[in-house]
């Protein structure tokens, strides 16, 4: 059986493929795995991907022998043309693996920058809450209206019905003992009291 084999002609093979025999597959295996593996080696420019194509391309033939045509050319070109699809087809995913991961790992260097950033700024948030809740209750509320609730000395005075100076003076202490107060756990402060 092996003899009659090695002597069948290629389309001859395809046909007994077409039929389960394994050593009709393992003939055209013998005949041109060395070459497809050489078209995909070369292409793909690393040994593990070439032989995963030899791989499919063989499988591809067992799977599917009447995709093969005698008529519009040799066995062997048409498992070289599989390969070279195939292999184009791994470049190309293998590529746009690379790029999407690249992209994703740009995300998140960004986000994790964003992240370490946003920590900071609730660290610095609650550091300042703190050094607001130790100031004396008027410095506190005049601070509060001035610089959390955007109003002017004016209004600020208008609304604790205290005089403008009294309100200004409040504010000065108070920026003050916030300034020493938040550089004492390394915050500084981008005003001057």
């Amino acid at each position: 059986m092996r003899e009659s084999r090695t002597e069948a002609s290629d389309a001859a093979l395809v046909v007994a493929i077409a039929r389960y025999h394994q050593d009709a597959l393992a003939e055209v295996y013998r005949r041109h795995a060395g070459a497809v593996f050489g078209l995909a080696r070369r292409l793909l420019s690393e040994r593990t991907l070439a032989e995963e194509v030899v791989q499919e391309v063989f499988l591809r033939v067992w799977n599917d022998p009447e995709r093969y045509d005698p008529s519009r050319g040799t066995l062997r070109s048409y498992l070289l043309a599989q390969t070279h699809g195939r292999a184009v087809d791994l470049l190309r995913s293998e590529g746009a693996r690379r790029a999407r991961e690249e992209r994703e790992a740009r995300a998140t260097a960004d986000a994790g920058y964003d992240l370490e950033h946003a920590v900071g700024d609730m660290a610095a948030a609650a550091q300042v809450r703190s050094a607001v809740e130790k100031l004396p209750e008027g410095e506190r509320a005049c601070i509060a209206l001035a610089y959390f609730g955007g109003h002017t000395y004016r209004e600020v005075a208008a609304r604790l019905d205290e005089p403008e100076g009294t309100v200004k003076s409040r504010i000065r202490s108070g920026l003050k003992r916030l300034r020493q107060e938040l550089a004492a756990v390394g915050i500084t402060m981008g005003f001057e009291p």
